[in-house]
């Protein structure tokens, strides 16, 4: 008997390495265009829900935000349940997910790269990974130990079946060390590790970030959303940027919204916040079909 021409259908396994595929090509593509994209970043499936329908591009965890979600401080969030929120938030659209996964969430370089792949194992198609090291004594690891973390995490992501965008972070800005210099040398040694974008949150200052995009031949992302960044996307474009994101701002912007709202109603009996806030018909139609 003849086999028949009708194609099999897809397994779900098969279905979902090819939607991974799709989207780790799509995400790959959006840092080679000619204008810098925005990535932001969502805090649970309901806020990525309506990023979505907003129609952003691609979105990114953040681990600040997810932490206050959920009533904790940043970097307390332990790999799983960090991994957990990340596979939430991939399943929540149909849109590429960057992960913030801090700096790896492991002693060792092997041990920060597994954690690359259970994040592509949860469905995400890039994520992030900082030199910061979480002792407030020494906040910034060594620079050939980072990349050494760098190299690692990109040979882990390297031989997943589909592609993989690894951000590397140089994290001076974050923790005092304006040093533009070691920012620089860091985000070399990371490129040449094997990153695909490169990443130093903290900069405000156009010169710098232009110092920044002319020293490294890799996309570079810059965060926007905090007190002194003032650069718009177009004037962020202009400087050859490709990536903004915004890290907790989004976050802490509806929580500056709610702890308003409770402080009037607390402190003055009052209920005026309700007139900027979004409808209900508003928001119900947004998570709609």
């Amino acid at each position: 008997m003849a086999r028949s021409s009708v194609p099999r259908k897809p397994s779900r396994r098969a279905e979902s390495a090819t939607a991974l595929a799709a989207k780790g090509n799509a995400f790959r593509a959006l840092h080679h265009g000619k204008s810098a994209f925005i990535i932001p970043n969502p805090w649970d499936r309901g806020t990525a829900v309506l990023l979505a329908k907003l129609g952003f591009s691609a979105l990114a965890t953040t681990s600040a935000g997810y932490a206050f979600s959920v009533g904790r401080q940043d970097t307390t969030i332990a790999r799983d349940e960090m991994l957990a929120h990340v596979a939430a938030i991939a399943g929540a659209t149909r849109l590429p997910v960057s992960a913030d996964l801090e700096n790896g969430y492991g002693r060792t370089p092997k041990e920060a790269a597994e954690t690359y792949r259970l994040a592509a194992k949860a469905g995400a198609v890039g994520a992030s990974i900082e030199d910061a090291t979480g002792d407030a004594a020494k906040p910034i690891r060594d620079r050939a130990a980072a990349a050494e973390r760098v190299r690692a995490a990109a040979e882990a992501v390297r031989a997943l079946p589909f592609e993989f965008t690894l951000t590397a972070r140089a994290e001076n800005y974050l923790h005092g060390r304006e040093d533009l210099g070691d920012t620089i040398a860091r985000l070399q040694a990371y490129q040449e590790a094997g990153a695909d974008v490169l990443y130093a949150p903290g900069l405000t200052k156009r010169e710098d970030i232009a110092s920044v995009v002319r020293s490294v031949d890799r996309p570079v992302n810059v965060l926007m959303g905090f007190r002194g960044a003032t650069l718009t996307l177009a004037e962020l474009s202009a400087l050859g940027v490709k990536r903004v994101s915004v890290g907790s701002a989004l976050t802490r912007a509806a929580l500056g919204a709610f702890l308003r709202a409770a402080r009037e109603m607390r402190e003055q009996g009052t209920f005026t916040f309700a007139e900027e806030a979004v409808t209900f018909a508003d928001v119900s139609a947004m998570f709609g079909e």
